[in-house]
């Protein structure tokens, strides 16, 4: 009997039963008679703040550890308790490489999307990037080897730790768009172990133009660094500092 999250007596603590696994309905008051009770490193809790729309909120079973796990795959596990399930319903032998997340070269997962306006909108292209060490975020535009936002003051760069652990969002904003900011604008993420990117375009149509459409943004999902030569050549000081593993945070 495969039990993710290892075993609990039973209601009358004589047999042992599958406990249950983290985000699972639980006894509150650990009788075990209706839902069960939480298995290894797991406690059942009343999350009421996480309460949405009016529902009543009901217990849980929450992992008391919350701090990142590295499994020999190389694969960083949110908390112990996924860990633990993940390796009771794979085949190979996973184990435990050490405590906290596992290094790794960047990836984005979401990257930024194709948009459309008229001339003196607002636009803001958005980039999420996680990678242990925390990856360095920056955005280029095709054509251009400065970093955004340089000296236009119609464009600004913002970014901020999250939303998922070891990761980092950005925002490209223009505001005013011109005719001229149209092009290809490139997500730039690195870290001491890699880089990757991801690109999206830019539609400016002119005000009043009977073409004109309102802002639209497309579903695309841009290549990474396999077609990134084509938008930008790093220069060889660049490509020594990546492959030296050095990297500015």
């Amino acid at each position: 009997m495969k039990c993710p999250a290892r075993t609990v007596l039973d209601m009358c603590g004589c047999c042992p039963e599958c406990g249950n696994v983290e985000g699972q309905i639980c006894d509150l008051d650990h009788s075990n008679r209706f839902y069960g009770k939480c298995g290894e490193n797991l406690e059942c809790r009343l999350e009421v703040h996480n309460n949405k729309f009016g529902e009543i909120p009901e217990p849980q079973c929450i992992c008391k550890y919350q701090e990142s796990i590295c499994g020999s795959d190389g694969m960083t596990f949110e908390n112990i308790c996924q860990f633990n399930e993940i390796c009771s319903r794979k085949q190979n032998n996973l184990t435990l490489k050490h405590k906290g997340p596992c290094e790794a070269a960047p990836v984005i997962s979401l990257p930024p999307r194709d948009a459309q306006n008229s001339t003196g909108n607002d636009i803001i292209f958005g980039c999420e990037v996680s990678a242990y060490p925390m990856p360095h975020l920056e955005w280029k535009k095709k054509g251009n080897n400065i970093f955004l936002p340089g000296d236009d003051v119609h464009i600004s760069v913002q970014r901020r730790g999250g939303p998922q652990k070891n990761g980092v969002t950005g925002w490209l904003q223009i505001q005013g768009i011109r005719k001229s900011d149209e092009g290809i604008y490139i997500c730039h993420t690195k870290n001491k172990h890699g880089m990757t990117y991801a690109s999206a375009k830019l539609n400016v149509v002119d005000h009043g133009s009977p073409s004109t459409l309102p802002f639209i943004t497309s579903s695309k999902i841009t290549s990474y660094s396999t077609d990134y030569e084509n938008y930008y050549e790093p220069k060889q000081e660049e490509r020594e500092e990546f492959e030296s593993g050095d990297s500015e945070n």
